[in-house]
């Protein structure tokens, strides 16, 4: 019997949105019938305000559970579980009824609306009290386990696994108060307490549901999420760890700092991706489950992420080849400045103008790249000088040297050095060869290298000559012909100039004679 019972369906018994019990199929009705008749008798009978009478009768040898006189359920064998009567069960039943009735009744009342609709009121206020402590709580206490070396401006690292997992977690916990509190507020009263119930089956067969089929197994949601979760968690322990190693190990051995960055780069990659593999095998998941989804993946690679996978293989070729290292000061296209971070995708150089450039990791493979840091620690710099000719040339050769050698950030070894390059037209054209080892300060060093010059050259009277040009001219008459029409036109022009001068003229000439006899009657008076 009890095995026939585990093997019919059951449906539950509700009253308010909560459930009473379960009822199973008789062979003649269904669960699902037998609970939706209840159902409606236990709904009326909850509204009425005298006390309900519920009472239990035999029926063809059959207990009957009646209630206000109606017929709500009659327990079959199929209802109980093993070492229980029907009568027992039908008694139990018949408790947990009345129960239920008289607290829907009194949940019905004024007072309780009241106290629920105060309650729910004082829930909402301390679930925004909790939803700003958790913020609180993030910025000043979480944020203590970032490791110090994410805020090392040496190494620029930022620890992103952590924070991004931080914020998820934030998220989540959030999320689920404001969840929460909507079911405890939709709980309190009986109308509303049915949409608490459905909001509880959505989310439970949302989150647990089959959602994924790998191999002989499903994941549902919160499958999903918790490897999710763990997988941020292997991001963040990655970060720590490799920030530790990076500060705390690597920082005390006498490498280079472009080496340090290298197998902290490479160590980063390898526990996350055997960290990887080894939460999916305890997940339960089968690595060769995955053959699918890797072929699709790289489908998609091959079509819509070919720049991003040529970003990440042109990273990995840049940490391995060691090309190019963190402090290197590089010359790319119009970007001059040092290597402060070699990412998975793109390459941090800070330029002369301190201004952060992203550049991708495939234009330092495509592109010509002019590194100074590369495999030597001595950068030269070749400054073109000209004077003028007559000068002494050793005089020049001393007096360049003399400038060189008192700059502090020119290095002795190796020695500055003076080349004549050429005999030009009207200059001797010489080069001055310094070594530094800061390439990054080369065009301050280049300036105070001039500013000196410039003043020995004026001690020792050496004089920078000018551009020298000849222009020769040869008087004589030049052929000019113009047309018919515009030597008349010129002819025009120059008789009606001439009668404009003639009139001028006469008319000077006139106040003249004018002016004079005024002049004699004055003296004649």
């Amino acid at each position: 019997m009890p095995v026939q019972a585990q093997s019919l369906q059951n449906f539950p018994i509700t009253l308010d949105g909560r459930q009473l019990f379960k009822v199973s199929d008789t062979g003649q009705v269904s669960a699902e019938n037998r609970a939706t008749d209840a159902n409606l008798i236990l709904k009326q009978a909850v509204r009425s305000r005298e006390p309900v009478k519920i009472e239990i009768i035999q029926n063809n040898q059959l207990p009957v559970i009646r209630v206000q006189g109606r017929h709500l359920l009659t327990v079959t064998s199929q209802d109980i579980p093993t070492g229980r009567t029907r009568e027992e069960q039908a008694r139990i039943w018949a408790q947990i009824i009345t129960e239920a009735i008289q607290q829907g009744q009194e949940e019905r009342k004024a007072s309780y609306i009241t106290q629920a609709i105060l309650l729910g009121f004082l829930s909402i206020l301390s679930a925004l009290f909790i939803h700003k402590l958790l913020g609180w709580v993030w910025r000043y206490w979480l944020r203590r386990l970032v490791p110090r070396a994410a805020n090392d401006p040496e190494t620029g690292a930022q620890p992103k696994g952590i924070e991004l997992l931080l914020y998820l977690t934030l998220f989540l916990i959030r999320t689920g108060l404001w969840v929460g509190i909507i079911i405890y507020i939709t709980d309190l009263l009986p109308l509303t307490r049915e949409w608490s119930q459905r909001i509880i089956s959505i989310l439970e067969m949302s989150l647990t549901s089959p959602l994924v089929s790998l191999g002989t197994k499903s994941y549902s949601v919160i499958n999903i999420l918790i490897l999710i979760g763990l997988f941020f968690g292997l991001l963040g322990v990655a970060g720590a760890v490799t920030n530790l190693l990076r500060s705390r190990i690597l920082r005390i051995t006498s490498v280079s700092r472009g080496v340090q960055e290298s197998i902290a780069v490479i160590f980063n990659y390898s526990f996350i991706f055997i960290g990887t593999v080894i939460l999916l095998q305890i997940w339960g998941l089968d690595i060769s489950s995955l053959a699918i989804f890797a072929s699709i993946l790289g489908v998609a690679i091959g079509f819509g992420l070919q720049g991003v996978a040529r970003e990440l293989v042109s990273g990995l070729v840049i940490t391995f080849e060691r090309s190019i290292t963190v402090g290197d000061f590089i010359d790319i296209g119009e970007h001059m400045g040092t290597v402060e971070r070699l990412n998975a995708r793109s390459t941090h150089i800070r330029t002369l103008d301190d201004i952060l450039v992203i550049v991708p990791n495939s234009r330092l493979l495509e592109k010509e790249v002019k590194n100074w840091n590369s495999h030597n620690q001595a950068s030269r710099l070749v400054l073109p000088i000209r004077v003028g000719y007559g000068s002494n040339m050793n005089q020049v050769r001393s007096a360049l040297l003399e400038a060189a050698k008192s700059h502090s950030e020119v290095l002795h070894k190796p020695a500055p050095k003076v080349w004549v390059k050429a005999f030009g037209e009207d200059y001797l054209d010489f080069q001055l060869l310094v070594w530094i080892s800061k390439p990054r300060r080369q065009f301050q060093i280049k300036s105070d290298l001039y500013f000196q010059i410039d003043e020995n050259f004026r001690r020792d009277k050496i004089l920078i000559p000018f551009p020298q040009r000849s222009l020769h001219l040869n008087s004589g008459s030049l052929p000019l012909e113009l047309s018919p029409k515009l030597e008349d036109s010129l002819l025009k022009i120059s008789a009606i100039l001439a009668s404009l001068l003639n009139k001028q003229a006469q008319s000077d000439s006139f106040n003249g004679s004018s002016n004079s006899l005024l002049n004699h009657k004055k003296k004649d008076e």
